[in-house]
Formats: structure tokens, C-alpha cells, sequence
């Protein structure tokens, strides 16, 4: 039936599929400039996100609603009441952070990945600001944060980016969205 409609009916395209994620990291790691970005705004204009906001990134096969909440200390104890309806978690670090910035993070991603509504959702961890000199390689960052033992048996995508390479980042995305349509059709347990 699909296929007669395809050869037969010229309508609009079918609807790209709309996933619901949440995106979390620490304050200056970079969540609104790498969103904003994606979505094609100008970058003059950005501000640290102080409570949260939401964003529709585009991408040509699926729509992402990104639920970006700030990073300061006084926000973060707040993050769980967020996480309900996600369907994926976007974590941003500073790969080239203070030592205590990134055990803060390192810390911040653990409960993240240990959250019961996070839990058995597929993460993308973007190691951000991989242009700067002191920025720590992804191999250490796995190293650090202990990604093998703790994300084993999760789905998880660890990347390195930059407002550099705009097009790795999307790459990064793609990656992610190929989880999310995984997830799409596995069968539901009972």
C-alpha cells in the first residue's frame, strides 16, 4: 500500500520524526552556542541560559526539541524535574575546563547516566571547545570520567567538537538521531 502511494499520489512529503531531548552540562561548556548554531542563529546574540530553554533543531530526517537547561550550581539541583518525556540526553563539557570544573562535570554526567528517567536513554556526550589548547583528547576524557564501566550496556556516543567544525557536530547529531530511530523500532517489552 505504501508503495502504490509513493508512485501514485504526489503530496507533501511525510513528516520528519520529532524526538524529545534534554541537554545538560555546566555553565561556559557550551549548550546554547553549539544549539544555536544548529538552528542557524546568529552568534552575537547568545547568552548563558539561566533556567532553561527550548529549541526545534532541524535536521533532514528527524526534528529535535531540545530541552536546554542552564548549568550553574543553583540550577543544577534542579535538572531531574526536567528530565520526564526525554527520549535522548545531549551532555556538553568543556574538555578544556579546570581540574575541579571537570570533576564537577564528571560527577553531573554519572547521576545523569544513573537517573531513573534517563537511565535507558541514549546520551550524546560532546566534548566541547576541542580548538582551545589546554582541550583534553577524547580518550582521556573516557578515561576520566570512567565512561567503559559506568555507560556499559547504555547507548552512548562520546565526540569531540567545536564552533569550528560545525560539521562534525552535525555528524555527532546524525549518530545520535540513528539511536533514537533504533529505538524507534525495537519491540516494546512487556
Amino acid at each position: 500500500m505504501q508503495c502504490f502511494r509513493a508512485l501514485c499520489c504526489k503530496g507533501p512529503p511525510p513528516p520528519r520524526p520529532e524526538y524529545d531531548l534534554v541537554c545538560i552540562g555546566l555553565t561556559g561548556s557550551g549548550k546554547t552556542s553549539l544549539l544555536s548554531q544548529l538552528c542557524s542563529e546568529s552568534p552575537e546574540n547568545i547568552v548563558s541560559t539561566t533556567g532553561f530553554s527550548i529549541k526545534a533543531v532541524p535536521f533532514q530526517n528527524a526534528i529535535l526539541n531540545v530541552k536546554e537547561l542552564g548549568g550553574a550550581d543553583n540550577i543544577r539541583k534542579y535538572w531531574s524535574r526536567y528530565y520526564q518525556g526525554s527520549q535522548g540526553v545531549i551532555f556538553v563539557l568543556d574538555s578544556a575546563s579546570s581540574e575541579d570544573d571537570l570533576e564537577t562535570a564528571r560527577n553531573e554526567l554519572h547521576s545523569a547516566l544513573q537517573h531513573p528517567q534517563l537511565c535507558t536513554l541514549p546520551f550524546l556526550i560532546l566534548a566541547n571547545h576541542q580548538d582551545k589548547p589546554a582541550a583534553r583528547s577524547v580518550q582521556e576524557i573516557k578515561k576520566y570520567f570512567e565512561l567503559e564501566p559506568l555507560a556499559r550496556g547504555k547507548r552512548w556516543i562520546l565526540k569531540p567538537c567545536s564552533l569550528e567544525d560545525m560539521e562534525a557536530v552535525k555528524d555527532s547529531f546524525s549518530l545520535l538521531i540513528n539511536l533514537l530511530e533504533e529505538r524507534d523500532f525495537e519491540p516494546s517489552r512487556m
